[in-house]
C-alpha cells in the first residue's frame, strides 16, 4: 500500500494484511512444529504470531478473533513450558485457527452472524491445551486458496487417515521473528511504481551508451583540427620568404596558435566527457541492477503455501509426504512467481495422488513409509531451473500404452511401437488422465495440461523423465525475469530484430546447394533431420535484403517437438533486452510481443515466436511460402518478375503456377479473393492472374479494390474464367482488367503469351 491507501484503509483492511503476514509464520511454524513438537525457534514465531493477531483483533474489535488467537497463545505457551507435547491433532486445530483469523478479515455477507464453528474450536484448543480429551471438531470455514486449476469441485472422498508418528527431524532454520532486531525492513511500494522506476533506469542507462559515439564523433574532430594545423604549418613554410608582409605573417602565427589552444581545449574536454561517461554509465548501470533487483523475490514466497496444501492432502488421502525445497534463495522477477504458482500447485498434487504410494505399500517395497517430493531451484544462463521429484512408483508405461489405445489416441499396431518418451508426452494431452474415476483432486485431465500452457505463457518449455518404481522427475525451465529477455537480434528487411534465446536451437549459415527442395518445400539436413526453411522477410511483411557473401544466415528455432530454420539477413548479436510494452491502443500487432532499445538508442522489434508459428501455418495452407534463396542463385543484376495467381480451384491454380514456373517467373498463389487481396498489399507482384467466380471475394470485386488503391492502380490484370460470354468479358473489363481469357479456349501457349504481352520476359 502507499502512504495514502494505507491513511485511507479501514481498520479491517489493516488487519487482513497483518493476518495475512502472521498466519503465514503460523503455517510455517506449524509444519515445523508436526515433525518436531519441540523446536524453540518454531514455537516462539509461532507464540509471537498469535500474540500480534490477538492485539490486532483487540484493536478492532473482533472479539471472535481475540478468542481464537488467545487459546492457540495459551496452546503454544503451554508447549514452551514443556508442559504440552503438540500432537497432530493439535496441529489441526492450530491450523485450523490460523485459517479462522485469515477469513475474519474478510468482511462478512450477513453482519453480526457468527460462526457457531468458532466457540467449538475455541473450546477444542483449550481443551487440548489442558490436556484434556475433546470430540471430533466439525470443520471450521476457511478462506479458499485459489490454483487457477480447471477442476470444478468435486464432494470429498471418504479415506482412512492415517496419522503420521511424532518423531525429531533435523531442525531447520529458525523464523525470523516479526519485528526482530534481524529481520529486514520492508516497505509496502506498488507494482506499478517499480515498473516506472525500472523503465526510467532502462532509459538512463541507453542514454549513457550514446556517450561512446559522441567521444568517436569528437575524436574525428581532434584529427581534423590536427590536418588543419600541419595544412597551415606546410603553406607557411611553403611560401617564399617576403612574400607576405608582417601583418600576414602574425596573422598566420595567430591562427597557429588558436588552433593549438583549440586542440588543447578539445583534449581536456574529451577527457572530461570519458570520465564523465566512465561514472555516469556505472551510476546507471548500478541504478538499473538495483530496480531489476527491487522486483525479484526469493523462490520461497511462491512456496508459503504449498507445503500446508500438501500437508491437508496427503491426510485426506491417507498417505505421508515430505516437502524438501533446495535453493529457497534463488532470485525471481514477482511476476514468474505470481504466474508459477498455478502450475507447481498442479505439480504437487499430481506428485501426491499419482506419484507417491501409501504407507502400506511402500513399506512392502522396501521404501520409508514417508515419501518426499524434491524442489531445486537454480539459475542457469539467465533462466530459471525447477526440478520437481518424487520417490512414488513412477509411471506404469503398460497402463499407459493401453489408456492411449483404448481412448483412440493410438491403433494397436502403432501404439505398441511407442517410445517411452512419446509415451510420456501424451499425459501432456488435454482431457487425457490415468484415473478411471473422476476425484475432486484428479480424473478429468487437466492437471499437465495446464501446467504446459502455463509454463508457455511465461516463454518456457517443461519436459517430463521417471523410472518405474522409482518416481517421476518434472523438470522446467523459464525466464528468470519478465522484464528483460535474453534476445538474439538480427537484420531483416534493414530493421532489427530481437529472438527470445529461449525459442532458439542454434544459428548456421547455408550454402544454395544445402537447400533440398521436399514435398514442395524447402528442406536443409540438420543434426540427422530435415528442417523447413522460413523467410523472416516474408513473415514480417519486409522487403528482401541484398544475399550474404558467406552464406544464408539461418536461425533455428524449436517449438515443442519441431524445427524450422528462420532465414534473416545478418546476425547482429546476443543483447539482454528491457522489455517495454507496446502501447495498449494498437492492440495484438502480428508475430510482434513488446518493443526495445539498443545500447545505440536504435528501437528493435521483440518477436512473438508462437504468433509467428501461427503465420507460417497460414502460408502454408495457402501455397504462398517463398523460396528463400532465389536471391543467392540468381545472377547479379537478374530479377525474375512476380506474378500472384489467385483461384478457388487446386487444379487450375497448380496449372497455372507450373506453367509460368517453367517459363522462369516467380509465382505466389492465393486461394481466393479475400487471400489475394491480402497478398497484394503485403507483397510486390509485377502481375495478377485471378478468376471470377470465389468465396469470400470474387475476382470483379478483387480487380475493383486494387483500381481503387493508389500503390496497385498500375499493376497489369489477367482475368482467366469459365465464363466465356461476350458481358462477362466486358464486366471483367470494365471492371479494370487488362486482358480476358476464356478457360474453355486455354491452353499453355495462350497464358504465356497473354503475360509476355502485359509484362514481358521473366527476366529483366
Amino acid at each position: 500500500m502507499t502512504p495514502d491507501q494505507m491513511r485511507d484503509a479501514s481498520l479491517l483492511e489493516l488487519f487482513k494484511l497483518e493476518a495475512e503476514a502472521q498466519t503465514q509464520v503460523l503455517n510455517s511454524g506449524l509444519l515445523v512444529l508436526e515433525r518436531d513438537p519441540r523446536h524453540a525457534g518454531s514455537l516462539e514465531a509461532c507464540m509471537r504470531a498469535a500474540h500480534s493477531l490477538k492485539g490486532a483483533a483487540r484493536i478492532v474489535g473482533l472479539d471472535a478473533g481475540v478468542k481464537v488467537a488467545h487459546v492457540m497463545e495459551d496452546c503454544l505457551v503451554e508447549a514452551q513450558a514443556g508442559r504440552l507435547l503438540l500432537s497432530p491433532e493439535h496441529i489441526d486445530a492450530l491450523l485450523q485457527g490460523a485459517d479462522l483469523l485469515l477469513g475474519l478479515g474478510t468482511p462478512p455477507a450477513q453482519p453480526g452472524v457468527v460462526d457457531p464453528g468458532i466457540d467449538a474450536l475455541v473450546a477444542r484448543l483449550g481443551a487440548l491445551a489442558r490436556g484434556l480429551p475433546v470430540p471430533p471438531l466439525a470443520p471450521v470455514k476457511a478462506p479458499i486458496v485459489e490454483t487457477a486449476s480447471a477442476e470444478p469441485p468435486e464432494p470429498p472422498i471418504k479415506v482412512p487417515v492415517i496419522e503420521p508418528p511424532v518423531a525429531p527431524t533435523p531442525t531447520k532454520p529458525e523464523f525470523s521473528e516479526p519485528g526482530g532486531e534481524g529481520r529486514a525492513r520492508i516497505l509496502r511500494v506498488s507494482a506499478e511504481r517499480l515498473d516506472h522506476l525500472l523503465d526510467i533506469s532502462s532509459k538512463s542507462l541507453v542514454e549513457f551508451q550514446r556517450i561512446k559515439p559522441l567521444g568517436d564523433s569528437l575524436q574525428r574532430l581532434k584529427r581534423l583540427q590536427a590536418t588543419a594545423r600541419r595544412a597551415l604549418d606546410v603553406a607557411r613554410e611553403a611560401l617564399p620568404k617576403g612574400a607576405v608582409d608582417a601583418q600576414a605573417e602574425a596573422m598566420l602565427l595567430e591562427t597557429r596558435q588558436a588552433l593549438g589552444e583549440c586542440q588543447q581545449l578539445l583534449a581536456q574536454h574529451m577527457t572530461d566527457l570519458d570520465d564523465f561517461g566512465w561514472q555516469g554509465g556505472q551510476r546507471a548501470q548500478s541504478l538499473y541492477d538495483a530496480a531489476l533487483a527491487s522486483r525479484m523475490r526469493p523462490f520461497a514466497d511462491v512456496l508459503a503455501g504449498q507445503e500446508r496444501m500438501l500437508r491437508d492432502l496427503s491426510r485426506s488421502l491417507g498417505k505421508q509426504v515430505r516437502l524438501v525445497v533446495e535453493g529457497e534463495g534463488t532470485q525471481v522477477d514477482r511476476d514468474v512467481l505470481e504466474r508459477l504458482e498455478a502450475p507447481l500447485t498442479h505439480l504437487l498434487r499430481n506428485a501426491l495422488d499419482h506419484g507417491i504410494e501409501t504407507p502400506q505399500r511402500r513399506l512392502a517395497q522396501g521404501k520409508p513409509a514417508e515419501g518426499q517430493i524434491l524442489i531445486r531451484a537454480r539459475h542457469h544462463a539467465g533462466m530459471l531451473l525447477l526440478e520437481l521429484r518424487d520417490d512414488g512408483g513412477g509411471v506404469d508405461l503398460d497402463k499407459l500404452r493401453r489408456a492411449v489405445i483404448e481412448r483412440g489416441f493410438a491403433t494397436e499396431q502403432t501404439g505398441e511401437q511407442l517410445t517411452e518418451e512419446e509415451l510420456l508426452a501424451f499425459l501432456f494431452l488435454p482431457g487425457f488422465s490415468m484415473r478411471d474415476q473422476v476425484t475432486e483432486v484428479s480424473g478429468r485431465g487437466v492437471g499437465l495440461d495446464a501446467v504446459q500452457h502455463m509454463v508457455r505463457q511465461l516463454r518456457g518449455g517443461v519436459r517430463m523423465q521417471q523410472r518405474q518404481g522409482e518416481g517421476s522427475t518434472f523438470h522446467l525451465e523459464v525466464p528468470l525475469t519478465l522484464s528483460v529477455v535474453r534476445s538474439l537480434v538480427v537484420e531483416v528487411g534493414g530493421e532489427a530484430y530481437a529472438l527470445p534465446l529461449a525459442h532458439i536451437e542454434r544459428m548456421t549459415r547455408l550454402q544454395a546447394e544445402d537447400i533440398v527442395q521436399l514435398e514442395g518445400r524447402q528442406h536443409f539436413w540438420s543434426e540427422g533431420q530435415h528442417v523447413g526453411l522460413i523467410a523472416a522477410s516474408q513473415i514480417l511483411q519486409r522487403p528482401e535484403g541484398k544475399p550474404s557473401d558467406n552464406g544464408i544466415p539461418v536461425v533455428l528455432i524449436r517449438d515443442r517437438d519441431s524445427l524450422f530454420g528462420l532465414v534473416v539477413e545478418r546476425f547482429v548479436g546476443e543483447r539482454t533486452l528491457v522489455v517495454m510494452p507496446l502501447d495498449a491502443r494498437l492492440g495484438k500487432v502480428q508475430d510482434v510481443s513488446a518493443g526495445a532499445l539498443l545500447d545505440d538508442g536504435t528501437p528493435v522489434l521483440i518477436l512473438d515466436v508462437e504468433d509467428m508459428l501461427h503465420s507460417v501455418a497460414k502460408l502454408l495452407g495457402s501455397g504462398r511460402l517463398e523460396r528463400v534463396d532465389r536471391n543467392a542463385r540468381q545472377l547479379p543484376g537478374s530479377k525474375r518478375k512476380r506474378v500472384l495467381v489467385v483461384d478457388d480451384s487446386l487444379t487450375v491454380r497448380e496449372l497455372e503456377r507450373k506453367l509460368l514456373l517453367s517459363r522462369g517467373y516467380d509465382v505466389a498463389v492465393a486461394v481466393d479473393g479475400m487471400d489475394g487481396w491480402n497478398a497484394l498489399r503485403a507483397e510486390h507482384f509485377d502481375l495478377l492472374i485471378t478468376d471470377i467466380d470465389m468465396p469470400r471475394m470474387d475476382g470483379i470485386e478483387l480487380v475493383t479494390l486494387l483500381r481503387r488503391d493508389s500503390r496497385l492502380q498500375s499493376l497489369p490484370v489477367m482475368v482467366v474464367s469459365y465464363k466465356d460470354r461476350e458481358e462477362d468479358r466486358r464486366r471483367g473489363l470494365d471492371a479494370g482488367a487488362d486482358y480476358y481469357l476464356a478457360k474453355a479456349s486455354f491452353h499453355d501457349e495462350a497464358l504465356l503469351d497473354a503475360v509476355v504481352d502485359l509484362v514481358g520476359e521473366p527476366h529483366e
